[in-house]
């Protein structure tokens, strides 16, 4: 009688102005104005806009740069547009990038790289119970 809801991922937006330090997963798209730093993974397609910057290292399907990417990528493509620099290590299975784009680096072309993101495992803090 009833269609059972689809469990959909919005789209992440971290906005100009803001910076993140640390280990981020995305389930759905993530859009990044801001600056990012650290371990980023998405089980779809990152965007760094024109003004946005990540440092890091990023395992996703697909990585569109507009803004700035330095560090370690692992994806299945990887598209510079013609505002995009992207500095590092690449592992994609294609490569796209538009005049005026650049790409410092190394690019490392497998077969078939298939990004396989596997889940975060979180443990509890542990708690302390002695005084001073």
């Amino acid at each position: 009688m009833f269609a059972k809801k689809k469990n959909k991922a919005e789209l992440t937006f971290i906005a100009h102005g803001t910076r993140t330090i640390g280990e981020l997963h995305f389930e759905g798209n993530a859009l990044v104005a801001g600056e990012v730093q650290g371990k980023i993974s998405s089980l779809a397609n990152i965007e760094i806009d024109n003004d946005g910057l990540i440092d890091g290292n990023v395992k996703c399907l697909e990585l569109k740069v507009s803004g700035y990417f330095k560090g370690q990528l692992t994806c299945n493509k990887l598209i510079i547009t013609n505002t995009g620099t992207v500095d590092g290590e690449v592992c994609s299975q294609s490569m796209e990038i538009f005049e005026g784009g650049q790409f410092i680096g190394q690019r490392i072309k497998e077969e078939s790289p298939q990004v396989e993101i596997i889940e975060p495992q979180f443990e509890p803090l542990a708690t302390s119970t002695e005084t001073h």
